[in-house]
C-alpha cells in the first residue's frame, strides 16, 4: 500500500503540475473536499484506466523485487533490541515533526525563478505545508501599520468629488451620487472560466478563437487594462461581489462566517431588483451556493447537495435534465446554462420584474470538452478548443436574446473570473493576472475603451456610474472613468499579496516582508528596486483594512 500510495502521488504531481504548473498547493488541498467533481475530471481528461493499471504493475513489480531481494524479511526479521527500535522510530518521527512545524516551505524559495522554487520542493511536503497554512491571519504574519493610519490612507484614497463618507472611524461605508439621468436597465454578468485577455484578437491573438467577442469589443466598452484579483474562481467571484481587494488564504467565499454581507446584490437589492446566481454545475463546489444563498441570491445550478450550516435566504432551482444536451465533470455545456438564464429572464420580465444576474460558466475548463460540432476544433482537443466553443456559445445566446422583448433594457457584461494560467517566473506573474471586460448594450449603444489600469474590483462601480446611479458603498472599487481615478490594481495568491501601480509592484509576504519592483509589461520582466515607503504604505493599507473589516464585522450589510 506505502508502494503504490508514493507511485500515485508521484504520477499525479505530473498531471498537477500540468494544469497548474506547481508542486502541489492549496488547491490539491481543496480537491480532496469536492473528490466527484475532480475525480470526474481527472477520469475525462486522462486515461485513468491506463493509469491506474500502470501503477498497480509498477507496484506489483516494486513488491516483487523487494520480496525476491528479501528486503521485507530483513526489515521484519532483526535481532536489533526493541529499545533501540523505539529511539530509531522515535527519532525519525521528532525530525518529521520538527519538520512539519518549524520548517516552512519558503526556504526552498529563491528570490529569481518560480519555476526553479517549485521543482526544488517536495511535492507530498508541499501538500502538508498547503493543508496547514490554508487560513494566514494577516496581522500575524504581514507587514502592518496602525490601524488609524491605515482606514486615513484608505479613506484617501476612496475620496471621489461623487462620494460622502457616512462616519468617521475604522470603515468606508459612503454615498456615492451622480447628477445625470439614472437608467435601470436589467443586469447579467457573464463570469467566463479561466478566460485571459491574450485568448482575444484585441489583445493580440491571431489564431482567431474569439470572433464573437472581437466584435462585441467593437460596439460596447471594453476595459484594455483590467486585473484579475486572484487565481481561482472564488476569487473572482468575490472580487466581482464585493468589490474588495483579497485576504490571505482562503476566499471569503468558501469561509464560514460569509452571510449578511454588503455585495453588488445589496445594491441591486435597495434599487428593487431580484438577484440570481446560475451555475452550470452543482454549486457544492468551493461554497458557491451557500455564499450567494446566504447573500440574497437565488440559486439555480445543475446539482443537488447542500452544505451543512447553508444560511439560504433565497430560492434553489436546478436545471431540469430535459434541458441538458451536454455535461462533463465540471457541469453543463454553456449552451445549455444561457437557455437556463433566458428562460428566467423571460419569467421575471412576465412580472415586470427587473433582474440582475450573475452567471458562472464552466466550458473553458479542463477536460474542455463540448457539444460536438459546433466548432472547427474538436472535443476535448485542449484548451483553444474550450475557449472557441466559449466564445460560439456566447454568439448563440446573443443571436437568442436579441429576439426578446427585454432586451432593449438589459445590459450584458462578460468578465473572466480568472487568467487560463497564473505560472511563471516570479511569484506573482502579472501578465496572468490580465483579463478581458466587455459592457455590452448600454443606453444609446454606448461605445468606449477604457485603458485605464484597474481591477475586476471596479468593474460595478463603473457600470454604475454609467447608469447615473446614487448608491451606498462599502466597497474598495472606484469608477474607471472618475476624473481623480487612479490607477492601480491588486494581484494575489493566497500568500503573497500583491499592489500594482502602473509599473510598480509591492509584494506583501509571510514574515512581514516586503519587496518592490518594477514590472517591464513588453517583456513581462520584474526589476527589483529599493522600496518606496509611501507606494508600501498603500498596499499594507489595502489589505490589512480588508481583512480588519471582514474579521470584525464591517464587511457587513
Amino acid at each position: 500500500m506505502t508502494v503504490l500510495i508514493i507511485m500515485f502521488s508521484f504520477f499525479a504531481e505530473f498531471a498537477f503540475w500540468d494544469e497548474f504548473e506547481s508542486r502541489f498547493n492549496f488547491i490539491a488541498v481543496d480537491y480532496l473536499v469536492y473528490t466527484f467533481e475532480v475525480i470526474n475530471n481527472i477520469n475525462q481528461s486522462y486515461p485513468l484506466p491506463w493509469l491506474i493499471s500502470g501503477m498497480v504493475l509498477l507496484t506489483l513489480l516494486v513488491t516483487f523485487i523487494f520480496y525476491k531481494k528479501r528486503i521485507f524479511q530483513q526489515s521484519f526479521k532483526t535481532d536489533t533490541p526493541f529499545a533501540s527500535r523505539l529511539l530509531i522510530t522515535g527519532t525519525v518521527v521528532l525530525g518529521a515533526l520538527l519538520g512539519v512545524l518549524f520548517i516552512p516551505n519558503s526556504w526552498a524559495d529563491g528570490p529569481h525563478n518560480r519555476y526553479q522554487n517549485e521543482l526544488s520542493k517536495a511535492g507530498i511536503y508541499s501538500f502538508f505545508s498547503a493543508f496547514r497554512n490554508n487560513e494566514l491571519n494577516y496581522y500575524d504574519f504581514y507587514a502592518k501599520e496602525p490601524e488609524a493610519t491605515t482606514f486615513s490612507t484608505v479613506r484617501a484614497d476612496l475620496q471621489e468629488p461623487n462620494a460622502a463618507f457616512l462616519d468617521n472611524g475604522y470603515n468606508i461605508r459612503r454615498q456615492i451620487d451622480s447628477a445625470g439621468v439614472v437608467q435601470k436597465p436589467n443586469v447579467i454578468l457573464v463570469t467566463i472560466e479561466s478566460f485571459s485577455a491574450d485568448f482575444m484578437g484585441h489583445f493580440g491573438n491571431t489564431q482567431h478563437l474569439t470572433p464573437i467577442l472581437d466584435e462585441l469589443a467593437d460596439s460596447a466598452v471594453l476595459f484594455t487594462n483590467m486585473y484579475a484579483t486572484g487565481t481561482r474562481t472564488v476569487r473572482g467571484m468575490e472580487a466581482l461581489t464585493m468589490c474588495v481587494p483579497p485576504t490571505p488564504g482562503n476566499s471569503i467565499v468558501r469561509r464560514s462566517d460569509n452571510q449578511g454581507l454588503f455585495t453588488v446584490g445589496s445594491v441591486f437589492k435597495n434599487a428593487g431588483y431580484s438577484r440570481s446566481f446560475f451555475y452550470g454545475g452543482d454549486g457544492y463546489f468551493d461554497n458557491m451556493n451557500n455564499f450567494f444563498g446566504s447573500n440574497g441570491f437565488d440559486i439555480t445550478d445543475k446539482g443537488g447537495r447542500f452544505e451543512p450550516g447553508d444560511h439560504f435566504t433565497g430560492a434553489r432551482s436546478i436545471i431540469d435534465d430535459k434541458d441538458i444536451h451536454f455535461a462533463n465533470a465540471w457541469g453543463i455545456c454553456d449552451e445549455d446554462l444561457y437557455d437556463a438564464v433566458i428562460r428566467e429572464a423571460d419569467a421575471r420580465y412576465a412580472k415586470q420584474q427587473p433582474f440582475f444576474d450573475f452567471v458562472m460558466t464552466t466550458s473553458n475548463h479542463r477536460p474542455f470538452t463540448y457539444p460536438a460540432k459546433k466548432i472547427d476544433i474538436p472535443s476535448g482537443s485542449g484548451r483553444e478548443g474550450a475557449v472557441k466553443y466559449t466564445d460560439y456559445a456566447i454568439g448563440e445566446f446573443l443571436k437568442k436574446v436579441r429576439t426578446k422583448p427585454w432586451f432593449n433594457n438589459t445590459v450584458i457584461i462578460f468578465v473572466a473570473d480568472h487568467c487560463a494560467s497564473s505560472a511563471g517566473k516570479n511569484e506573482i506573474n502579472v501578465s496572468k493576472y490580465h483579463i478581458p471586460c466587455i459592457i455590452y448594450n448600454l443606453k444609446n449603444n454606448t461605445r468606449a475603451v477604457i485603458e485605464k489600469q484597474c481591477s475586476q474590483i471596479d468593474m460595478f462601480a463603473t457600470l454604475f456610474g454609467l447608469l447615473n446611479w446614487q448608491y451606498g458603498s462599502n466597497w474598495y472599487g472606484k469608477n474607471v472613468l472618475s476624473p481623480t481615478f487612479q490607477p492601480r490594481a491588486y494581484v494575489a495568491t493566497y500568500q503573497k499579496l500583491g499592489y500594482l501601480q502602473r509599473d510598480s509592484l509591492v509584494t506583501l509576504s509571510p514574515n512581514q516582508q516586503i519587496a518592490t519592483s518594477i514590472w517591464n509589461a513588453k517583456t513581462d520582466e520584474q526589476q527589483a528596486i529599493k522600496n518606496d515607503p509611501q507606494l508600501s504604505q498603500k498596499a499594507i493599507a489595502a489589505y490589512q483594512s480588508a481583512y480588519y473589516l471582514y474579521k470584525n464585522g464591517g464587511m457587513k450589510e
